[in-house]
């Protein structure tokens, strides 16, 4: 327990002590005793225990060191790895610390970020590979749904409308999510790498 939630936990022993007749805190004690609550709350919600790890969250920004838009930074672990398209600007990267990521650079700016099968990684609203299409209408309505290049119906894509860095499903036969994308267009609608 840090200082200042101790604090809080000592004035909260002390101001117990002092309760009206009824055995109820008195109406000065209880804003006291309610503002230390709620201190104590968020304290013990700031600790890297109770917290998401924000490099497990896929967010339009990006994802951990990547972000969209930028150059990927000198010292990550993403790099290109395997084969690439001969003559094109456009790179694959991946990291082995994160199964199931991949991202697309054209020219030195990360253009896209893709969460596929066997991926820890989640969008903020909960939203993973394995989410019901169902879940991703209520949280994201109003995305625009054309048909899968290789996957007859239902499966499908649905990207949200709009140029800024925006979100793509891709939906399986079984109206699951089976990848998330993260980018800006066109790459935001390839669909196999680079192309």
């Amino acid at each position: 327990m840090n200082s200042r939630a101790l604090t809080v936990a000592v004035s909260i022993a002390l101001l117990s002590g002092c309760s009206s007749q009824d055995g109820e805190p008195r109406q000065d004690q209880k804003s006291v005793k309610q503002t230390a609550e709620s201190s104590e709350v968020s304290v013990a919600t700031d600790t890297p225990a109770n917290q998401e790890r924000s490099d497990d969250t896929l967010r339009l920004e990006g994802l951990a060191d990547l972000k969209i838009g930028e150059p990927v930074p000198v010292g990550s672990s993403f790099a290109q790895r395997g084969a690439q398209i001969p003559n094109s600007d456009c790179r694959t990267i991946s990291s082995p610390d994160y199964d199931g990521v991949y991202g697309l650079t054209e020219g030195k700016e990360l253009r896209r970020i893709t969460v596929g099968s066997d991926s820890r990684f989640k969008l903020q609203e909960g939203i993973a590979v394995g989410s019901s299409e169902a879940e991703v209408n209520k949280l994201f309505p109003g995305f625009v749904s054309s048909p899968h290049a290789y996957i007859e119906a239902p499966a499908k894509y649905l990207t949200q409308p709009g140029g800024d860095p925006r979100l793509r499903f891709e939906i399986d036969r079984n109206a699951k999510v089976s990848a998330i994308h993260v980018g800006l267009m066109p790459q935001l609608e390839y669909v196999e790498g680079c192309a």
